[in-house]
């Protein structure tokens, strides 16, 4: 039996399949080395009961997540998965990894990340190429959830939402600047509390001033990341993943084409993809 797993911040996607055969489908809490640890992660999995029945018969873990991009942070993933796995061969790389197999499979592309997180990265059809980007929802993460999250908090806050918005705002969170701002900075996992506000922005996807925004992100992660990409490799096909690239696709499409820049595929989810790319390998 092999596990797979594609994790972002939020959410981790699992599949566990025997023979070609998906024996279990579910999702955990994210699993993120830079939010939790090793011994959190041990508890995280013995919560599930998917994962208690089958430990002891998965024999191959791929897992492919969010932060797990230094020796160190794949360490803690490695770690705890090969303490509750007790016979399984275990491989840990980043998530970017994960979507340029479920987008390229073994073929040339440059690949983008727009999710919780954002991240994009060059795939030769054997490796992603080490590069710069990736710095964070603090630094970076510009058009993901996060991203949006931020802008909205703000313009709340300062009071150029929209009057009708920030009715709505309000009404949804229960909003005020002093619990917005405990919240932002005085709790531990910010970077999941600010992407979920992406929800607002899908609810609320035809309002004008919400559009801009979003548009705004994209043409930001496009001019940041996409562009320098593009140039290095011209004829490369561009392939987006993540649950914003996905929500917001039409916004997406027309602001790489404003940039010049044509988008092969966008998917929200790799999970189903590696799934099948390593069950024919195994």
């Amino acid at each position: 039996m092999i596990a797979v797993v594609y994790s972002g911040s939020n959410n981790a996607d699992w599949r566990l399949s025997d023979k070609g055969r998906t024996i279990a489908s579910f999702k955990t809490n994210g699993i993120n080395p830079y939010f939790i640890d090793e011994k959190h992660i041990i508890q995280l999995l013995n919560k599930n009961i998917n994962l208690i029945h089958h430990a002891e018969e998965v024999k191959r873990i791929y897992f492919f997540g969010a932060g797990s991009s230094s020796t160190e942070l794949k360490a803690i993933v490695f770690n705890a998965l090969s303490t509750f796995f007790k016979f399984a061969k275990v491989t840990v790389a980043h998530d970017i990894d994960g979507a340029a197999i479920a987008c390229c499979r073994n073929n040339p592309g440059i690949i983008g990340i727009c999710g919780s997180g954002s991240n994009a990265a060059w795939y030769d059809g054997k490796k992603v190429k080490p590069n710069n980007y990736g710095l964070g929802y603090i630094l970076a993460d510009e058009g993901s959830g996060n991203w949006l999250g931020k802008q909205l908090i703000r313009s709340f806050m300062n009071e150029t939402l929209p009057e009708n918005l920030r009715k709505k705002f309000a009404h949804k969170y229960e909003a005020d600047r002093k619990t917005l701002l405990e919240k932002v900075y005085r709790q531990k996992q910010t970077a999941l509390y600010l992407s979920s506000f992406s929800e607002f922005f899908i609810e609320n996807s035809d309002d004008q001033y919400l559009t801009s925004v979003i548009k705004s992100g994209f043409n930001k992660l496009i001019t940041t990341y996409l562009l320098p990409l593009h140039k290095q490799y011209p004829q490369a096909p561009l392939h987006f993943e993540g649950s914003v690239a996905f929500a917001f696709q039409d916004y997406l499409r027309e602001t790489a084409a404003e940039a010049g820049l044509e988008i092969t595929g966008i998917i929200k989810e790799p999970i189903n993809n590696l799934l099948t790319y390593y069950s024919n390998k195994n």
